[in-house]
């Protein structure tokens, strides 16, 4: 094995895949009147946030258990081409063959041939985030390969040629009767009276399914760990198709990004803690699949793991954006986040939706990689209210890497009016008399202001500001000026307690 890969430039393609034009601000207007969405959203959130705060408020050690995550990926970046070549030696000491893909291309074309040297023309899946980031199933399609997504919510979303809009609940934008709708028009004998109650719809999903798992012979699968020191590799879901497709087939392909791997067994064990409770609001998943390698007559005798890159070692690079690395994709940012509770997943255009989707994209695929790239707003796409590194398993200061990305763009964005409006607020604020004349002379910005003291509307070049905020009009008098007057002198002696100068003529009087 070789890691030259290891410091490629960031993919034009994959984690930025575009789905549709519209930047951030645009998408989540249109979402913002969408009431059904609004109110789907806000209904799967609110219980899934309260899920987690109780079962995490029963552990006493929950930030220890934090930190000790924190630290563990940590360490597991730092070590990482080390321990992603032990990763390659103990799969293929167990059977297994890995597969190192630079970017989503090379993954799409990795995993297509294993399919076709196989001779199936059908694949079953195991919901895998990395597969939707490079857009696997697209390309399969492309290649006569049809993929069926097996996770229930996953499936939804694949029968309405739709696209998912968070990371644990791809479906969460959809309620029960729609799903119904999808099942009744896309699910081949599904009942005509078919019911909107879960156990109908389930059954439904179910007896779809089940065919595909003891008919198809391929299956690919993401991963949610995998473990260097044994070549372990860990899926963790909730309805057990994550199982069938782990044992029935007879070629198993996993696709998984190269920030996954920890160092040793041991480790999985704060995971499989903090994963549960922070995703579903679980002590643990019903279902938690560990497989090495392959065993003659158990399970499938095929195994081939692909690495994906996809701009990872580039996020590597970034002595602050690396940490977004750290991600096990709990989404318990987006459940807390008061940003994506109005707009969905949608509206960020990318297949990591909400906070942390803000900081992955544009540190996977760049800001400004697409002409037209709605990256370069993600950044943007947060009140940086703190809530999602409350939330976080592992301490992403999600706040402070939305803001080091703000300053980045600013940074690589050519001179214009921003810039310019920078340089001389620097320039300003740095000589004293300067800036109080500047005060003085805001004064005239009065003019602006409606009745209610409220400037609504600027001229261009000063427009984008006002057509996404109301600003005050300037006071008349000034901090320092009122500061100076007798009436500043007698508030400041009042808050210290001091009384004011006696007046000697008062005695007369």
């Amino acid at each position: 094995m070789t890691t030259t890969f290891l410091g490629m430039p960031r993919a034009p393609h994959g984690a930025g895949r575009l789905r549709g034009e519209q930047p951030f601000p645009r998408s989540a207007e249109a979402a913002l009147g969408d009431d059904l969405l609004r109110g789907n959203l806000r209904k799967a959130t609110h219980t899934i946030r309260a899920k987690r705060l109780a079962f995490t408020g029963e552990l006493p050690d929950w930030e220890e258990l934090r930190d000790a995550g924190a630290a563990i990926k940590t360490d597991a970046l730092n070590r990482l081409p080390e321990l992603l070549e032990q990763l390659e030696q103990k799969v293929a000491e167990a059977g297994g063959t890995v597969h190192w893909a630079r970017d989503a291309d090379e993954a799409n074309a990795i995993v297509a041939g294993l399919v076709a040297a196989t001779g199936s023309r059908e694949v079953i899946k195991v919901k895998s985030m990395a597969t939707q980031e490079t857009g696997l199933n697209e390309h399969l399609e492309s290649q006569g390969i049809t993929p069926y997504e097996t996770d229930l919510a996953e499936l939804i979303v694949q029968l309405a040629d739709d696209l998912p809009s968070h990371i644990l609940v791809p479906a969460i934008h959809r309620n029960r009767d729609e799903i119904r709708e999808i099942f009744r028009a896309e699910i081949p004998g599904a009942p005509a009276d078919l019911g909107s109650a879960p156990e109908e719809l389930a059954a439904t999903a179910r007896a779809f399914l089940r065919e595909k798992f003891m008919t198809v012979p391929v299956a690919v699968s993401g991963a949610n760990f995998a473990v260097a020191e044994t070549g372990t590799l860990a899926v963790v879901e909730s309805e057990g198709n994550g199982r069938m497709c782990l044992t029935m087939p007879r070629t198993l392909i996993t696709v998984m990004g190269i920030e996954k791997v920890v160092p040793t067994h041991a480790d999985l064990e704060v995971f499989l803690q903090l994963l549960p409770r922070s995703s579903t609001g679980e002590r643990m998943n019903p279902y938690t699949s560990l497989w090495t390698g392959v065993t003659p007559g158990d399970g499938p005798q095929e195994f081939h793991l692909v690495l994906l890159d996809n701009g990872r070692t580039a996020a590597l690079a970034d002595a602050v954006g690396r940490q977004a690395l750290n991600c096990i994709r709990c989404s318990a940012c987006l459940n807390v986040c008061p940003v994506y509770e109005r707009v969905g997943g949608h509206a960020y255009g990318s297949t990591y939706p909400g906070p942390i989707g803000a900081v992955l994209t544009p540190q996977l695929a760049g800001m400004d990689a697409v002409k037209h790239d709605p990256n370069a707003s993600l950044p943007y796409a947060s009140t940086l209210c703190g809530a999602c590194y409350d939330a976080c398993p592992v301490k992403i200061d999600i706040p402070s890497l939305l803001v080091e990305l703000r300053h980045q763009k600013t940074e690589q964005a050519p001179a214009g009016v921003e810039r310019l409006a920078m340089k001389a607020a620097a320039a300003v604020l740095g000589r004293p008399k300067l800036y109080a004349a500047a005060q003085r002379a805001s004064r005239l910005g009065r003019i602006a202001g409606g009745r209610d003291g409220t400037i609504t509307r600027l001229p261009p070049p000063f427009s984008g500001w006002s057509d996404s905020r109301d600003t005050p009009v300037p006071p008349r008098q000034t901090f320092r000026e009122w500061f100076a007057s007798a009436e500043g002198e007698q508030a400041l002696a009042a808050a210290s307690g001091a009384h004011p100068p006696h007046d000697p003529q008062e005695d007369v009087q």
